[in-house]
């Protein structure tokens, strides 16, 4: 499937008007369509979850999951996201061997997370301030090895959110409620993570 038949799924989404200053400013970061796409989309997916409409979220999370399966390396996180967001969406139709066996699927590929983590690399974030910016140029180890280690604990949080999915619980406060507020200014590969990490439709 082209990108040009991809964006009949969501024209907006995709970012092709010229206007889109958010997917210029992603591309030359050095993310691909794709990346900034796939957030997108989730992105849009758990906020309907969480309103409660059952078929726009279906039809966001569908279509993100479309896309990780086919821009996506087969070990990227955002795929074990997109599965359990399908395992989700199979639990509310009432399809519980199929979501189970997604949410297993998710599961094995989100074991890889601690170490994904480990290898992270930050750019600066552009929207501290000019003192903060000098410190983490000053202090770049500490400071890139203090985010890695935030970074696992999320990921912790993340595969116990995935396990309770998978057991059927619904947590009292979802985990995609915390992307708005721990959702990066830059686009790195921390972005990447942390989007794979909190983007999980629950409720």
């Amino acid at each position: 499937m082209s990108f040009v038949e991809m964006n009949m799924f969501a024209p907006r989404t995709w970012g092709f008007e010229r206007g889109d200053a958010e997917m210029q400013v992603a591309r030359a970061a050095g993310w691909s369509r794709a990346d900034l796409v796939w957030e997108r989309l989730t992105e849009a997916g758990c906020a309907c979850y969480q309103a409660g409409d059952r078929l726009g979220a279906a039809r966001m999370l569908r279509r993100a999951g479309w896309v990780a399966r086919l821009f996506f390396s087969a070990r990227d996180l955002r795929r074990a996201t997109s599965l359990a967001n399908l395992a989700v969406l199979a639990r509310d139709a009432g399809q519980g061997a199929r979501a189970e066996q997604l949410q297993k699927r998710a599961l094995t590929l989100w074991r890889t997370a601690p170490e994904v983590a480990g290898g992270l690399v930050f750019k600066p974030r552009s929207r501290s301030s000019l003192f903060h910016l000098r410190m983490e140029a000053l202090h770049r180890d500490t400071f890139h090895d203090n985010m890695r280690k935030r970074y696992r604990a999320i990921a912790a949080d993340s595969d116990q959110a995935l396990r309770q999915l998978l057991a059927g619980a619904r947590p009292e406060r979802p985990i995609s409620a915390r992307w708005r507020g721990e959702k990066p200014p830059v686009f790195d590969d921390g972005r990447k993570f942390l989007a794979a990490a909190l983007l999980i439709a629950e409720g």
